[in-house]
């Protein structure tokens, strides 16, 4: 992908104290390119406005603008063709505006006496395209470019779609600062952003633990902050079943840990709209044939009987394959399905199924030896896979699924995409996966569940996501990639200072430019977004020794 050149203006009096007030003449810029032509990015000048994700060109003036809470608006430009009744603005613009001054010492204070520099009095939002999709979905091919200018008396914020405008105004906030008088100001500044990848997902497991709503909401705040744009919600898996099916009762009043461990049909609407309000799609996965326990204690016979010799043993392995009953549920847990979540896409999973309890069954058996010597196991999970593929095709939705399906040779739609999760030989299945026109999700180097001592964000942070053999038409599949949170060891309690700020790492690798690499200037700018994120409100993690500014009058 092609990089854009960011000339950053840096003067000696950006870097000086924040608590200098006295108007300053013209500064004397020094003009420093980020781009092929330069070596690496600036790290004192990219740090001194600590924006994360860094956007992909930006221009910072010495010059500075005041901002007065009871006077500074946030509003819809002229010529926008989303105004007032664009309800997702407007709740955009409440939201950003508590971001900005809510935790202020000046939030409160005098305004009546007058300001010794140049004020910015509002900030306006100018959606330029005829379809602002104020009232859509977001999707895959969702534009979230916008281009910032800010300058008194008026600060502008251009975008085609309401989309580019929900990461601009994220920008606009953290362009913010505080001196330690409790004054807000804001330097002029000229930004052109977008992303680098269409696709940046974080994943979470309701099923280990059962994640309240209040959590996955705060999980949605955070990957608003960081330009996340999908949540991959794992809801169900073999521990419990906590999606409550309208079709199928059964399924969560026994397959969920108790009655009130469920997400009820209002809840998943407002974890969907909740998440649509920050420009971030919901995209659910039923995972089967595997991980399918939880499925068989409120479904009969959907789960393969394993067997001991020539008797059933009791226990029970993945859905059964191979009859047709398997199917008519599948086709109507699947439409509801489609129905209950608006996303074009639906992850069907698809991986570590466990053959052995499929070999011990005389039926499997039976049919397999009716398909021929050919048809092995992995052609059996292919088998259920691609009926299960032409279902949720029927339903005008696209499939994800995990790289076994693709591994063991089913045959996929050519819309269907492959999440690539296995180790540390991702590269080489990148290359598969794309040579063979699939498009793909990165998710191995990622897994944020694997804890280690030390600043494992370093680790996250360094990968680069089309560092693999291939041609330019087949790294232009890879749409993006996802941190992965899997729930064995998380609750919440823990999932917030667990995920954040070490997703954030992958958020910036997969929103900046690539040669957005030093890691010394993304420690100082990511230990000041953490500190950004506690003060929102997010129990985010140290990133190493250290305090937040805003502690330091706490008891």
């Amino acid at each position: 992908m092609e990089l854009l050149a960011v000339v950053l203006w840096v003067s000696a009096a950006l870097a000086a104290s924040s608590s200098a007030h006295q108007p300053q003449g013209p500064p004397e810029a020094e003009e420093l390119l980020w781009g092929p032509e330069a070596a690496r990015p600036p790290s004192a000048a990219s740090s001194s406005v600590s924006l994360w994700p860094l956007p992909r060109s930006l221009r910072v003036s010495a010059a500075r603008l005041q901002l007065a809470p009871k006077r500074f608006q946030i509003v819809h430009g002229p010529g926008s063709s989303a105004g007032p009744s664009c309800s997702l603005l407007q709740d955009a613009f409440r939201r950003y505006y508590g971001y900005i001054f809510g935790y202020s010492k000046w939030q409160n204070g005098d305004e009546t006496k007058p300001l010794l520099e140049t004020e910015l009095s509002s900030l306006q939002i100018i959606i330029t395209s005829e379809d602002s999709e104020c009232d859509k979905i977001p999707s895959i091919a969702s534009d979230e470019s916008y281009q910032l200018q800010v300058s008194g008396p008026t600060a502008v914020l251009k975008a085609d779609k309401v989309w580019g405008a929900l990461r601009g105004l994220e920008t606009f906030s953290q362009l913010v600062n505080e001196d330690d008088y409790g004054s807000l100001f804001v330097n002029e500044s000229d930004i052109t952003d977008f992303p680098r990848f269409a696709y940046r997902g974080i994943l979470i497991d309701s099923s280990r633990h059962f994640l309240p709503l209040k959590t996955i909401l705060m999980t949605l705040d955070a990957m608003a902050f960081n330009k996340f744009n999908v949540l991959h919600w794992h809801i169900v898996d073999d521990p419990s079943f906590p999606y409550q099916s309208i079709t199928f009762p059964e399924l969560s009043r026994q397959g969920a840990y108790s009655y009130n461990h469920v997400y009820t049909p209002a809840d998943i609407r407002l974890v969907i709209e909740y998440a649509r309000l920050r420009g971030i799609r919901i995209i659910p996965e039923f995972d089967s044939p595997g991980h399918t326990q939880s499925w068989g204690k409120g479904q009969k016979d959907i789960l393969t009987p394993c067997y001991n010799g020539a008797h059933s043993s009791g226990s029970y392995g993945p859905v059964n394959p191979i009859l047709n009953t398997t199917y008519d549920f599948m086709a109507k847990l699947f439409k509801e399905i489609g129905s209950v979540f608006p996303d074009d896409y639906i992850h069907l999973g698809g991986d570590e199924v466990d053959f052995s309890c499929w070999r011990s069954n005389p039926d499997i058996q039976e049919f397999m030896k009716k398909q021929g010597i050919w048809f092995t196991y992995a052609k059996l999970e292919s088998h259920y896979v691609e009926k299960i593929l032409e279902m949720v095709s029927s339903l005008n939705k696209k499939s994800i699924v995990w790289q076994e399906v693709f591994d063991h040779g089913a045959k996929l739609q050519s819309d269907t995409i492959v999440e690539v999760w296995i180790g540390t030989l991702y590269k080489e299945e990148l290359r598969r996966v794309t040579k063979a026109g699939h498009s793909a999700i990165l998710a191995a180097p990622w897994y944020l569940d694997l804890i280690s001592y030390g600043q494992d964000w370093k680790k996250y942070y360094s990968v680069e996501p089309l560092d693999f053999l291939g041609w330019q038409s087949q790294k232009e599949l890879v749409l993006g990639g996802e941190a992965c949170l899997w729930g064995e060891y998380v609750d919440a309690t823990n999932l917030t200072p667990r995920l954040w700020p070490r997703a954030s790492a992958v958020g910036e690798r997969l929103w900046s430019s690539k040669n957005v690499t030093d890691i010394e200037d993304a420690y100082n700018r990511l230990n000041e977004h953490r500190c950004r994120m506690l003060r929102r409100g997010i129990a985010a993690q140290p990133l190493f020794t250290g305090y937040c500014r805003h502690e330091a009058g706490d008891p």
